[in-house]
């Protein structure tokens, strides 16, 4: 099998090494910052360059960018992408790439899949990746139909090496949806909370509490940006749900209103219980 992978980030770096715990296995990468493909080169995390000459000898093509890089790359290549080859993209978004990129892939005979890897770090870039990354881990397809069942077997064999655990189909839309509230949200309320003047005096003060809720503002704000436009509907319509649940709590400690606190963090308390369990 031979794999190539567009941007070698965190998550594509992370991607070439698993695959590169399979013997048989060709891993072709390729990333606009030159010395990062030098890079993964002496780092032996792949095989050689990838090239349009060479990506048509590929079986499957990941590309790991930016969403709009995801959809500038397959609109530059469509022409010469086998109809044999897969093209998965990994970004962090899948309504606008996929109802893109659908048709255009169908217009040339090849197929692409909309995917997201669901692991990472709060760090990025290729000298953060790991070849365990995405053990134990779930990936989340967007196919272009759901009824082509040797697709989703021919994924799944094509997948296997990374380490995921399971493998869940959805739409675009249900998953913006849903990750508006999973990770997006968690990203903006960390770094929302972490500008605090109290944060400066933290130290001796805090515990895993803290630790928690601040580990993913630590991100990359021009990729994040970018997901948090792409998503705006949705995102904004969480946001809307925790801005008023904020200002019930502020509310109700304003008003020295126990019993109605009480209620509210008991609230709280049930929904957690409910969705993730005791």
């Amino acid at each position: 099998m031979k794999i190539g992978i567009v941007g070698l980030g965190l998550i594509g770096g992370s991607i070439a090494k698993a695959y590169k715990r399979i013997e048989g296995i060709t891993i072709l990468g390729f990333d606009q910052d030159h010395s990062i493909m030098d890079f993964a080169l002496m780092a032996e995390a792949i095989d050689g360059k990838l090239t349009e000459e060479n990506m048509t000898e590929c079986d499957c093509i990941f590309l790991a960018t930016y969403p709009q890089g995801v959809i500038d790359w397959v609109k530059k290549n469509a022409a010469i992408i086998p109809k044999e080859t897969i093209v998965i993209d990994c970004s962090g978004t899948k309504e606008k790439i996929c109802e893109t990129l659908f048709p255009i892939a169908k217009e040339h005979g090849f197929t692409f899949v909309g995917g997201h890897p669901m692991a990472g770090t709060h760090h990025s870039g290729f000298k953060y990746s790991r070849y365990d990354m995405f053990d134990g881990a779930q990936m989340v397809i967007v196919p272009p139909t759901f009824d082509d069942i040797r697709l989703f077997d021919h994924l799944k064999t094509i997948l296997a090496p990374i380490g995921f655990a399971d493998i869940s189909f959805t739409t675009g839309e249900e998953h913006d949806e849903i990750i508006s509230f999973t990770s997006q949200m968690p990203h903006i309320i960390s770094n929302g909370f972490i500008k605090s003047e109290t944060a400066k005096r933290h130290q001796g003060y805090s515990a895993g509490s803290y630790r928690d809720l601040t580990r993913v503002a630590w991100l990359n704000p021009t990729m994040w940006a970018e997901l948090f436009l792409e998503n705006k509907t949705h995102l904004i319509q969480e946001l809307d749900i925790f801005i008023d649940a904020m200002t019930a709590y502020k509310k109700a400690i304003e008003m020295e209103d126990e019993t109605e606190l009480v209620r509210l963090l008991e609230e709280g308390r049930q929904c957690k219980r409910e969705v993730d369990g005791p």
